[in-house]
């Protein structure tokens, strides 16, 4: 029995297929073997044809069952992660009208901006948990304004992995966690954000219909199977944001904990189960996977834009010619903690929200001609970023989460010595490393959704813990002590 989870990046699409017994996955693939190109034509726009993504899940999908053989009547459920805050718009026969508007694109910037000064701070932070800001319903907005006649056209608005669920199976639906991320979705009223809608002259039936995140949200239809090799009624039984599902990944779903990724950017994704929002709009709250009216859940996103970038930064222009980042995390090793007065700012990738958008770039400070070495330099670079992460997440202890598990894959910034303890010893959190993806995470929620595992503890049975870092308590002084001085420096 086999559970099979997409991941929809903006990077590639990743298929993985897993042993619903054992949890183990038993073949993975992802396509593009390049990265995916990205169409950016003018400055600060980026978008991606919807149908290349399905290209990629149909080479995906051929690989992973040419690699185990399996029986398509094995594959149980289907689960799918994909790319945040996207639009993809279509018409009545569900195809495309226009490429996706992704992530990365800042167009709607100005449209959210001035529907979070006319609605008013405290409605939208109340209602919305976030500004309007970059998110889908500003996108759409831009759409509207500048595109009208295609606008006109419009029979549903969707998310990427909603698109490639309707694509599967010939229905457009999406979620409640969806619509949380589009900042479509009213925490007060328990419904679609009319206020909003309304502002932004967007149609209420524009939006797909709502199913849950776990449970049938439909099947593989006929057209569909026939191109993946699947079986056809196969059931669709788990979507989510790429972030809520890596906190699933990662068997994060209660209060306390957190998932957290470094690489060139950084994520701290910590779940809260009161409604709650930063008033300066430093992070962003959205429905967790697990969250419900009766039980609220809720995920409280950080992002780091100057994270592993820094780094790389560093390896190339500081660290000897040639090191890899093991070698780098050997040099960074000799010097002590707090590297000897040496702070650096880690923020030269752009304007960071934590920072309420400010462009403060990266800078070193308290550098001694007389002590200061590479090895002092490189680990100011490692220290500077968790000291980064440590700031947002005191925005997110501000709103009543207390962390005290921080779980990741063992990849990126995280397989540096320096980098785990230096965020165990200044947060005094527990950290874990486990052996997962977002593609395996959407397979094991496919099977939460289909009632295959009671729960998440059963799902998650099987995730395996590679490392576990605890904090050191007689070196927290010094990692505390070399956080106010770098907080002095913002």
């Amino acid at each position: 029995m086999f559970l099979l989870g997409y991941d929809i990046g903006s990077s590639s699409v990743k298929a993985s297929l897993v042993d619903a017994q054992s949890g183990q996955c038993v073949a993975s693939a992802f396509y593009p073997k390049s990265e995916a190109p990205i169409k950016a034509v003018q400055a600060g726009w980026a978008e991606q044809a919807p149908d290349a993504w399905w290209q990629y899940l149909k080479d995906a999908t051929a690989d992973v069952l040419a690699q185990s053989h399996a029986d398509k009547a094995d594959i149980k459920a289907i689960g799918i992660s994909y790319q945040m805050h996207g639009l993809v718009c279509v018409d009545k026969d569900l195809k495309p009208l226009r490429d996706a508007i992704i992530w990365c694109d800042s167009r709607a910037v100005p449209y959210g901006q001035r529907a979070f000064e006319a609605l008013g701070s405290e409605r939208c932070l109340s209602h919305l948990l976030n500004s309007p800001g970059n998110f889908t319903a500003a996108k759409l907005a831009w759409v509207r304004e500048n595109e009208p006649d295609l606008f006109a056209k419009i029979y549903k608005v969707m998310l990427p992995g909603d698109y490639i669920a309707a694509r599967l199976s010939g229905t457009a639906a999406t979620t409640v966690s969806g619509l949380s991320e589009g900042i479509m979705w009213d925490f007060v009223e328990d419904k679609p954000a009319q206020f909003l809608l309304d502002y932004f002259g967007i149609p209420a039936d524009m939006l797909a219909d709502r199913v849950p995140t776990f449970g049938l949200q439909g099947e593989v239809n006929a057209a569909a199977a026939a191109e993946l090799g699947l079986a056809e009624g196969t059931p669709i039984t788990y979507r989510a944001g790429d972030q809520p599902n890596n906190a699933l990944s990662l068997d994060v779903f209660e209060p306390g904990e957190a998932a957290t990724t470094a690489g060139t950017s950084g994520v701290v994704y910590g779940v809260i189960d009161r409604v709650g929002y930063d008033p300066q709009s430093r992070v962003n709250t959205f429905a967790h996977v697990n969250h419900q009216a009766s039980a609220t859940r809720l995920g409280v996103l950080l992002c780091i834009n100057g994270t592993g970038i820094l780094n790389s930064w560093a390896r190339r222009n500081v660290a000897p010619t040639g090191i890899g980042y093991s070698e780098m995390n050997d040099l960074a090793a000799q010097a002590p903690i707090g590297a000897a007065g040496l702070s650096i700012l880690p923020f030269g990738n752009g304007a960071e929200r934590v920072l309420c958008n400010r462009e403060v770039g990266a800078s070193i400070h308290g550098i001694n001609f007389n002590i200061h070495t590479q090895a002092h330099l490189l680990r100011a670079v490692q220290e500077g970023i968790v000291f980064s992460f440590a700031y947002g997440m005191e925005v997110m202890n501000a709103m009543g989460m207390d962390l005290k598990t921080i779980r990741a894959g063992k990849a990126n910034m995280f397989l540096s010595p320096i980098f785990r303890d230096t965020l165990a010893g200044v947060t005094g959190a527990t950290i874990e490393l486990c052996d997962t993806d977002g593609s395996v995470g959407a397979a094991r929620g496919a099977g939460m959704g289909a009632k295959i595992y009671a729960d998440h503890r059963e799902a998650f049975a099987t995730l395996k813990k590679l490392q576990v870092i605890e904090p050191v308590a007689k070196d927290q002084p010094a990692y505390r002590e070399a956080y106010e001085r770098w907080k002095e420096k913002i």
